[in-house]
């Protein structure tokens, strides 16, 4: 069975625009620089040629990974249950070890961005969130062995 990829409506949208722009503009963008390139000459000692031809893979790669995960989308609705933690839903934890408190939004993990406090409901953190109430201690179980306690704050 092939791999789910979990993300909203919002993500799976913006996969499909990803996808369309890569297919078309991005596409055609790499073909004219390749076109250019063999007009340089001998293709064996031209930098522009290689540069162009490893976008281009690059471009492809990310193509049939997009498509992949486009065919393999659930979609889930954001929660509106702040009861406890559910997909979608914004966590405020305090963090024991670090003696910090952070809030962070559970997502899939296509949408997952760290920079942005958005974490994927299938990483051991967000995994251990999910379910948990206000007030609960959390034990994560990192992949390194390390285990930490975090605490819930607040859901919204």
């Amino acid at each position: 069975m092939a791999e789910e990829f979990i993300m909203t409506q919002k993500g799976y949208d913006e996969a499909v625009e990803r996808l369309k722009y890569l297919q078309t503009e991005k596409k055609k963008e790499i073909t004219e620089r390749i076109k250019v390139a063999r007009g340089f000459g001998d293709l064996s000692e031209n930098a522009e040629y290689d540069a162009a031809k490893n976008e281009e893979a690059l471009n492809e790669s990310e193509i049939r990974e997009l498509e992949n995960m486009i065919k393999n989308a659930k979609i889930m609705e954001e929660s509106t249950d702040n009861s406890k933690v559910h997909f979608g839903n914004t966590v405020t934890v305090y963090d024991y070890d670090m003696d910090e408190t952070v809030t962070y939004t559970l997502m899939g993990s296509t949408e997952a961005d760290l920079e942005k406090n958005i974490i994927s409901i299938d990483s051991p953190f967000g995994a251990a969130l999910v379910g948990a109430r206000v007030g609960e201690k959390v034990t994560v179980h990192a992949p390194n062995g390390f285990d930490y306690q975090v605490e819930i704050k607040e859901i919204r």
